[in-house]
């Protein structure tokens, strides 16, 4: 979820944005996606969503391939967390889909 928040918000959809996903067990695709943009956004919500459901892939399998999960960085996430380490270049901290994000919303 932080990786497609950031993604959203560094394409300038919105300042801020929640995402919440919801999986059932046995299944690989997400029971519901929700979007929160607290009023922030710039364009609409259902725009938001539609671009999300379009370029990120939340079953597992894609999410372990997309992030490279399987490789060995976790040591240095160790002490001071896993979230806002720009330093570490750590996966989920790319925004690396921002652009065609924002071209595609047409900002």
């Amino acid at each position: 979820a932080r990786y497609v928040a950031k993604n959203i918000v560094a394409a300038g959809l919105a300042d801020y944005l929640e995402l919440q996903i919801a999986y059932t067990i046995g299944k690989a695709y997400p029971l519901s996606l929700s979007i929160e943009t607290f009023s922030t956004g710039k364009v609409p919500d259902e725009i938001i969503s539609n671009l999300i459901n379009k370029h990120f892939d939340f079953r597992p399998e894609a999410i372990i391939k997309t992030l490279d999960l399987r490789r060995p960085i976790y040591r240095q996430t160790a002490t001071y967390g896993h979230f806002g380490r720009e330093e570490l270049n750590l996966p989920w901290e790319r925004t690396d889909k921002a652009e065609i994000l924002s071209k595609e919303a047409g900002l």
